[in-house]
């Protein structure tokens, strides 16, 4: 089974999928829907996450339509299990088998990123397309996010410390934090026609929701943070630097690549 940094069953996972949530989903909807989709449409969902976006889906599809959730671990309480079209499944996109020709969209959300064979999955998102389908990546690319605002610049200096840590993790595990800006490249030796991309950004304040992304994946990590040089001061100082309204960082760009299977 693939692994990923940031384990969607712990402790922290909930709020990881918020902070994504209420920062990234309307934009992810915009880029969904220019795609076309709508009644009676099949898609695929992977990595669906806290699922926002997949009920989103269902409900654009309607009842002739069918959405597929997967994830290696699936939620299924709340809006997932109000909707009869929407099927949430346990799966692992790395080692699972996933039928050919199958879908008029594939959509996953900071998913490839996280995995060393981002590159095999990708054939086989596309695979997955119906002809004429079209395969939705949205990729972070965490080599620039600059610090906007500071009280001082040692608070600028301790954000990147960490914050190199914690990418220095995820290269590790095999993750690659450039992903995004090497997505468009990869889906075109893929094959895939029509290409477009897109990229978000915004500020993030301390305090706000999108800055607590930077809080609960340090915590989630934060055993391997302390063992790889930073101290327990180093941490705790980190997380009250986030909180912090004088201190601003820029988001995650988040990198959206649309392309169409020939016909």
């Amino acid at each position: 089974m693939s692994r990923y940094v940031f384990d969607s069953s712990a402790v922290q996972a909930p709020e990881r999928f918020s902070a994504l949530e209420t920062c990234y989903d309307p934009v992810s909807r915009l880029r969904l829907a220019q795609t076309g989709v709508g009644a009676g449409w099949h898609c695929l969902e992977v990595g669906g996450g806290g699922g926002s976006l997949g009920a989103w889906l269902a409900d654009v599809v309607g009842p002739t339509g069918q959405v597929l959730l997967t994830d290696l671990v699936p939620q299924a309480e709340g809006p997932l299990s109000e909707r009869p079209n929407l099927t949430v499944a346990r799966h692992d996109i790395v080692n699972d088998v996933l039928p050919d020709d199958a879908f008029d969209l594939v959509h996953a959300r900071l998913v490839l990123l996280h995995l060393p064979q981002r590159r095999a999955v990708l054939d086989r998102l596309v695979s997955a397309l119906k002809p004429g389908g079209w395969l939705v990546l949205e990729e972070f690319d965490c080599g620039w996010i600059p610090v906007l605002s500071a009280p001082d610049p040692g608070a600028a200096r301790l954000f990147d410390k960490v914050h190199t840590h914690l990418m220095r993790l995820l290269t590790e595990a095999g993750a690659d934090p450039l992903w995004g800006r090497r997505v468009y490249g990869a889906m075109f030796q893929a094959g895939l026609t029509e290409l477009a991309a897109t990229t978000y950004a915004e500020a993030w304040p301390g305090g706000s929701p999108g800055i607590h992304l930077h809080r609960v994946n340090t915590e989630q990590v934060e055993d391997r943070l302390l063992a790889g040089g930073i101290t327990f001061g180093e941490l705790g100082d980190f997380w009250s630097l986030l909180k912090n309204p004088a201190f601003a960082v820029n988001s995650y760009p988040l990198v959206t690549v649309c392309g169409r299977q020939p016909r």
